[in-house]
């Protein structure tokens, strides 16, 4: 008997893999949320991925605003994001032209703001929408 693997089987695997990661990533963010509600501090736990089912990358990391930490914009993120109550559906979109390409970008966040649970997704067209929606949030690459 023979076992072949297909591009699309391997593929297939390579998301699931990916999707894993991404799970295990905001699990792991669980005990660093509890600990920040502890504190009393605004945190998220963000996670960018860029691409569709077939092929994507997934980024994250955890910003915190007292001070502000995370990634390298953190200060710009937070400022934002205070003066929308930590609401980033509330965020001003920003006067720009974006092509009309389709390269997908799905964003997460969770943690707290205020002292209020944060759960947000969102799925963009293109990384240009993304950025003229959420402005330094999740602008995870600098």
């Amino acid at each position: 008997m023979t076992n072949t693997i297909t591009a699309t089987a391997v593929r297939r695997a390579a998301h699931l893999g990916l999707t894993a990661a991404a799970a295990l990533l905001l699990a792991a963010a669980a005990p660093a949320t509890a600990a920040g509600s502890q504190a009393g501090g605004d945190h998220l736990y963000l996670l960018v991925t860029t691409g569709d089912a077939r092929s994507s990358d997934t980024r994250g990391t955890l910003l915190l605003c007292d001070p502000p930490q995370g990634h390298g914009r953190a200060a710009e993120a937070c400022a934002q994001l205070d003066s929308a109550d930590g609401d980033i559906d509330a965020l001003p979109l920003a006067d720009v032209y974006c092509p009309m390409l389709y390269a997908p970008v799905t964003v997460q966040s969770r943690g707290q703001w205020s002292g209020r649970p944060v759960d947000y997704r969102r799925t963009f067209s293109n990384g240009c929408v993304m950025r003229a929606r959420t402005g330094a949030v999740f602008a995870l690459d600098g």
